[in-house]
């Protein structure tokens, strides 16, 4: 076989659907995107406001809003299919959709009571995992149909290798979605598909504010030696250049984006 010869493919549109972009690094990366010539759907479940916030945040025109809770049976196919209607074909994918940590959803198994554990992990199997495949199944699927190449990019987390002894469920919900896109990778390359995913550390964004004020913020900057913990503007850089049909190659890759706090072999 000419490896030269390869199948032909349209090239990828430049649009991109973002999920949970009403702030952070999900707002962060529709800023990035459209910086770089996309058009954005910005998808939101809860905060209409800063939905809105993200989209009159971004560069250039035609834009738009698509809502809804990716828990809901159908939600994923209908969000997807909401974003091609209004962009035309998607060329990528950024699952960023997620539940964070935080005090309100934090299970030690020492500490918790089993209905805290359980709870946890159902909610965030649903949103960190299960939602980010269903969306990529549902995109996957169009790109397919369309006969283009496009790319996915997954916001993972440097808690997947390091543990989080707190909030169990978070790190093990990450780790299966960075177990997900390499699945991907390899099943979608010969449709022209790439898959990665970031694995940010600790991100300043509106959620974790109160977490980085006082003594606690100044141990979690300690964390990296360079004294600080990522700008979502960072992360947002890292997964836009991914997103790039020039990074195809990368694909399977996940990319560490911690600050040297944690190091993996």
């Amino acid at each position: 076989m000419d490896v030269t010869q390869q199948p032909q493919f349209a090239a990828q549109p430049l649009t991109a659907l973002v999920t949970g972009a009403s702030g952070g690094i999900g707002r962060a990366t529709c800023v990035a995107l459209a910086e770089r010539g996309h058009r954005i759907a910005v998808h939101w479940a809860v905060n209409d406001a800063g939905a809105r916030q993200t989209l009159a945040s971004l560069a250039g025109a035609g834009h738009v809003l698509v809502r809804g809770d990716l828990t809901e049976p159908g939600a994923a196919e209908r969000i997807v299919s909401e974003a091609i209607a209004a962009l035309g074909p998607l060329g990528v994918l950024v699952n960023n959709a997620a539940i964070a940590t935080g005090p309100e959803n934090r299970h030690h198994p020492a500490e918790s009571d089993f209905s805290a554990w359980s709870a946890a992990f159902a909610g965030m199997i649903d949103v960190n995992l299960r939602a980010a495949a269903d969306v990529s199944y549902w995109f996957a699927r169009s790109a397919i149909d369309g006969g283009h190449a496009a790319s996915v990019v997954n916001v993972g987390s440097r808690g997947a290798f390091r543990g989080e002894p707190e909030h169990p469920a978070y790190a093990a919900t990450k780790a299966a979605l960075h177990a997900l896109g390499q699945s991907l990778a390899v099943a979608l390359a010969p449709h022209r598909i790439s898959v990665t995913s970031v694995a940010p550390g600790f991100t300043a964004t509106e959620r974790t504010a109160d977490r980085l004020a006082g003594a606690a913020g100044d141990a979690i900057a300690g964390q990296s030696p360079f004294g600080r913990v990522a700008r979502a503007e960072e992360i947002a850089h890292a997964i836009a250049q991914l997103a790039d049909p020039a990074s195809a190659w990368a694909s399977g890759t996940i990319l560490d984006l911690n600050g040297a706090s944690y190091l993996r072999s």
